[in-house]
């Protein structure tokens, strides 16, 4: 018998989460590279009601927009209590950037501690074709 379930498949991702904002971008056709690195990132497992923890870090190369550091630390807390797998963090994390900056790239990674003695590391990426 199947002990996930493709609701347990799909649980968070379709979660309303706070918006991310943006500002306009003063070095528009500069490219460069903005990390940022959220080591207390919280979750829980869909399965199993557990928490998760670890280490969200996104890089990306803005266009026009740039990511508004409050407002994506807020972002973050709405996973605290939501239930979702580790891929499904990662890969939405990168959905909600993209929707919100429109950069010219974009990598999301999420290290996440030893659950069961497995330690996982996700890492989605994007990149405009313009």
């Amino acid at each position: 018998m199947k002990q996930y379930t493709d609701d347990h498949a799909a649980s968070g991702v379709a979660a309303e989460l706070p918006e991310i904002e943006t500002w306009p971008n003063q070095f528009p056709g500069r490219e460069y590279e903005i990390e940022f690195v959220s080591p207390e990132f919280t979750s829980v497992c869909p399965k199993t009601g557990l928490p998760d923890h670890g280490t969200l870090i996104v890089r990306y190369v803005p266009a026009e927009l740039c990511l508004e550091l409050k407002s994506y630390k807020m972002y973050l807390l709405g996973y605290r209590n939501l239930g979702i797998f580790q891929e499904n963090i990662v890969n939405r994390v990168l959905e909600d950037i993209v929707r919100a900056t429109k950069p010219r790239k974009a990598v999301v990674v999420g290290d996440f501690w030893a659950r069961g003695g497995i330690t996982s590391k996700i890492t989605a990426s994007y990149e405009r074709k313009d």
